[in-house]
Parts: structure tokens; sequence; C-alpha cells
């Protein structure tokens, strides 16, 4: 199992960022690699450098670009930001790009996941041409386009060279998340781990996810989310990418939530031989 630093984790609230903290914690935890999401106001060759200078392998660039509109020309703006994500990624040296697949809620998830589609087969074309896997992944919310692994194979039937960023804790809120991996595993080239704490009922907090329950942000091990069932699928497969550790609650700082995080997938990882 490798496991990898995701800057969204530490980045989300801005009084926790710090970046030399956050390379800090990847080296101290011996960790693959750093996705950044976003480049966090800094110049990609100053990220590349940074970690270049401590060893650290930048392993995928997440960024925005708002495919999500049904017209060839309304997405021509979204286009160009994905050219300039790629250029950034090849600057920082990744080979993998990350889009989050973003929701509108005057359209339905066959709606959004069509706009997708078509536009991911140019963006996916520029990216096998510079080397660059361009992946989705798993994003929540009963609108999203990819939640399940239906959702992803449908499109990747069009888009042969598309690949799968698995997220464990998304795909869980429309599927077993163990059975979603399976069904995508010869796709996916990264994965996100998250947890959620999950109710029937609605409450403060919680959010209503396409399986109809409610669910909220957890700690990696606090949570519903089956770890060690995605772990052992993931080994079954022969799954030998990286692992982002995310969080998006604010019961820890994301420093200590990390920590915590990395000790305890460690620990079922060392249980089952991954």
């Amino acid at each position: 199992m490798k496991l990898s630093m995701m800057s969204y984790t530490v980045g989300r609230q801005a009084e926790h960022y710090n970046l030399q903290r956050m390379l800090d914690l990847t080296e101290e935890l011996k960790l693959e690699g750093i996705d950044f999401v976003t480049l966090h106001n800094e110049d990609a060759r100053t990220l590349r450098k940074m970690c270049d200078d401590r060893g650290i392998k930048i392993i995928c660039h997440t960024f925005i670009a708002d495919f999500n509109h049904p017209a060839p020309e309304q997405r021509r703006s979204a286009m160009d930001t994905f050219k300039q994500g790629l250029e950034n990624t090849l600057l920082l040296g990744a080979r993998i790009i990350m889009m989050p697949t973003l929701v509108k809620a005057d359209r339905t998830s066959a709606e959004s996941r069509k706009n997708w589609t078509e536009a991911l087969k140019e963006a996916v074309t520029l990216g096998h041409g510079q080397g660059v896997e361009v992946t989705v992944e798993n994003f929540p919310g009963i609108l999203s386009p990819f939640v399940t692994s239906s959702h992803f194979l449908e499109a990747q039937a069009e888009v042969p060279q598309l690949k799968l960023t698995f997220d464990s804790g998304n795909a869980g809120t429309g599927e077993n998340p163990a059975q979603s991996f399976t069904n995508t595993a010869r796709h996916v080239v990264h994965a996100h781990f998250k947890d959620w704490d999950i109710q029937d009922q609605p409450a403060e907090g919680f959010r209503q996810m396409l399986d109809g329950k409610y669910y909220r942000p957890a700690l990696i091990g606090e949570g519903n989310v089956p770890h060690k069932e995605v772990l052992t699928a993931m080994k079954k497969a022969g799954y030998d990418g990286c692992i982002n550790i995310e969080y998006e609650g604010n019961k820890y700082d994301p420093y200590e939530g990390i920590r915590r995080a990395a000790q305890y997938l460690r620990g079922i990882a060392a249980e089952i031989g991954y």
C-alpha cells in the first residue's frame, strides 16, 4: 500500500495551509508523494523544485475545469483552463490529472455525465499525447455524474483512454465501495480514501447522498466506510498506485488527522499483507 499527501486536506481551510509544514509531514510519514490540488497560488516550477530538493515525488495534479455545459462553444473556456492545467502538470513532473466533475443544480446526473463525456474526449486525447493520464473521480451527490462504477464505465466506453481516480468514500455513497473498486480496477490509476459518519435520518451537518442515506465527513478510521474490505479488494486486484489521505472534517487539525489516518491504514495493510 502506498499512501500519498493530498494538499486539499491541508489547504481546504486557509488558516491551516503551510507549504513547508505539509512537505515536512510528507517526509516525516514517509508518504510516497504528493497530489497538488491546485497550485495554492504558487508557480508550478517553484513547487517542483521544492519537492525535488526534498526527494518528494509529485504524483498527481488536481484542478477544476468546468466542462458541465451542453454546447461545445460553452466548453471552450474550460478547455483553455484544461490546457493550462496540463501544462502545469508537466511542469510539476506529474503523470496523472484528476478533474472534479462539477455538478449543476439544474441538470440530472445523466445530463451532466453526457456533457463531461463529450468534453473528456478531447481532454483525454490531449493528455495522452503528453503521456499524462486524465482521470475523473467518484464524486459525491445525488446529481453527480460519476458516483458508481456503472457511471464511470458508461463514459469510459465512449472514451477508452479515460482513467479513474477511485474514491472509496464517495463510491460508497452509491454502492458497496469494495465492489465498486473491483468493477473498475483495470482503469484505476490513483485513489482517494476518506470516511463518513452515515445514518438513515437527516440531521444537522449531514448531507443526503445517492443511496438515500445521510453523510457527514469523518476521519479515516472513525466513520462507517469499510476500509479493510476496500484495501483487501485493492490487494487482490494488484493495485500498486497511490492512495491520497483525504479528510474534510474539523475534529482534528489536518496535520494530526493525516498522522492518525496514516497509522490506521498502515495497521490494516500490515494485517492483510498489503
